[in-house]
């Protein structure tokens, strides 16, 4: 995950014996020696009380995170970032990050052919890009050094593939030796209220990435609104995500270039028995069967655009435990695990898992799904649902649990496994003001319920008989009034005549 010599050559000082940095290179830094982006800090790791799931202390390398690696790490000022704060702030440009970008994501299916060529291809291009910053590590750091004690134990990556070799590494099983089973039941990025925090941050990394390799800092990664209903994947086209094989159910469509990607991380055996983490090797083909588990008729549909409305009324981020358990919670429901109401159901899969689950294939398994390229898509539109969220309530930090929440989960805990360190409460912001993106979304509107639309069917049969009642009054009257009208004369003693008589004896009265 660290590049050699990560720390040595972050703050431009004149006492830095390694190469120089690029960014450092500028008649101001050389005359000052310092670069005015940052500074070298002790990392501060989270120590608050985390709920019982997790019950080990120090038997993980990802505990305090990440610490058992690292102590120390680059502090960015103003609106530099990355690992040396070389780079600049998502949605900012330009020598001293000081220009707007602007970073729109918008829904796949209203793009441009060219825009969604483009966008496929770029997603190709990291996949076959090596990542120019980040390694990745392949054994637990009892064994990091290797077997002569001088080789530590760390590979390149693509872009893409450490985009899902990241979120492998946030689920993976905690070893405890040799002929000990691992311990299942941890997650750092799911089952807890990081889900929304942790698959924002991950996704705007993999964007940052891509704007780097593309050199466009207006790139912005779209999303697929899964909230249609029914039982058809309509982001399964070979322009886009890859069709149906004709030959292979299971499988993309030759026609799709997405049929030639490989996945990393397939094998979880050798962990389980070794604790050899996932390395950088490609094995089998990506596989999907969208809606084609009928073994469980409940996952052959995606969600429903009400499922959305629902899950946004929910007022309350977490509740207690927060876990897959918690509910009444808007976090446990958009990410699956509660009814698009609220309540907690064992059986209930809905919103985001269920889009998970309607895949039936490499997207459907949670160490692999980010394999599938759908997994992008489908993770920035449950992250714009977070961020609408988010702008309706205006919650405030206080909401996000400091303590209590799994392990991982806690507001101050460094998200596993990003560097430089990244807190689950620098992420539960609004996203425009923030973080430097927005999304196009138009929402669904609310339909009425049983009981406002008989109050509305109540409200308008009185007015419609009002304003009949009304109509008809007035067509009595005008036809008595014509009535008697009828049998006056013309010019009978009741009407003024034009006359010197009148115009004498009142002068003060107009004339009609």
């Amino acid at each position: 995950m660290w590049r050699a010599g990560l720390l040595v050559v972050t703050l431009c000082a004149p006492l830095t014996l390694a190469q120089f940095p690029r960014v450092c290179m500028s008649p101001e830094v050389l005359r000052s020696g310092q670069s005015g982006r940052g500074q070298c800090v002790a990392i501060s790791a989270d120590n608050m009380r985390y709920g019982p799931q997790y019950p080990y202390t120090g038997r993980d390398d990802r505990e305090m995170w990440p610490l058992r690696f690292f102590n120390r790490t680059c502090q960015c000022n103003g609106n530099f970032s990355g690992f040396d704060c070389g780079k600049c702030k998502h949605g900012l440009t330009g020598p001293n990050c000081d220009q707007s970008v602007p970073v729109v994501r918008k829904n796949i299916m209203d793009m441009s052919q060219v825009e969604k060529q483009n966008f496929v291809n770029a997603l190709d291009q990291a996949k076959r890009t090596t990542h120019p910053d980040l390694v990745i590590v392949i054994r637990r750091y009892p064994e990091v050094f290797g077997p002569d004690g001088n080789t530590p134990q760390f590979e390149n990556i693509s872009i893409y593939n450490y985009f899902v070799w990241s979120h492998y590494y946030s689920v993976s099983n905690t070893y405890l030796g040799p002929d000990q089973p691992t311990f299942e039941s941890i997650d750092f990025s799911h089952e807890g209220p990081g889900f929304v925090t942790w698959h924002r941050f991950h996704l705007l990394q993999l964007e940052k990435d891509m704007q780097n390799m593309l050199g466009n800092p207006t790139f912005a990664l779209p999303y697929w609104n899964f909230a249609i209903g029914g039982s058809e994947c309509d982001i399964c086209t070979d322009d886009l995500m890859g069709a149906r094989s004709s030959f292979d159910l299971n499988s993309i469509s030759s026609n799709s270039l997405f049929s030639q990607w490989r996945v990393v991380c397939e094998s979880v055996e050798d962990y389980d028995t070794l604790g050899t983490i996932c390395n950088s090797t490609e094995t089998a083909p990506i596989r999907r069967n969208p809606a084609g588990n009928v073994a469980r008729p409940m996952v052959q549909r995606l969600p429903e655009p009400k499922d959305v409305l629902d899950c946004l009324e929910l007022k309350t981020f977490d509740t207690p435990p927060f876990y897959s358990t918690s509910s009444e919670s808007f976090r446990n429901t958009i990410e699956g695990y509660s009814a698009p109401q609220g309540a907690y159901d064992p059986v209930i899969r809905s919103l985001h898992n269920l889009a998970h689950l309607f895949l039936n294939g490499t997207g459907g398994q949670t160490h692999l799904s980010p394999n599938d390229p759908i997994f992008v898509l489908l993770h920035t539109f449950t992250d714009a649902i977070f961020d609408e969220w988010l702008s309706r309530h205006q919650p405030g930090q206080v909401v996000y649990p400091e303590e209590n929440a799994p392990i991982g989960h806690n507001r101050r805990f460094n998200m596993v496994p990003f560097w430089p360190p990244v807190t689950n409460a620098e992420m539960f912001v609004v996203a425009p003001a923030n973080l430097g993106y927005s999304y196009e979304v138009e929402w669904p509107s609310p339909s009425f319920t049983l009981s406002e639309i008989i109050t509305i069917a109540i409200v308008g049969a009185v007015i419609v008989v009002t304003v009949v009642g009304g109509i008809i009054a007035c067509a009595l009257r005008a036809r008595s009034y014509r009535s008697s009208e009828a049998l006056e004369p013309l010019l009978g003693e009741t009407f003024r005549r034009y006359s010197e008589d009148d115009r004498r004896l009142d002068k003060s009265q107009s004339v009609v």
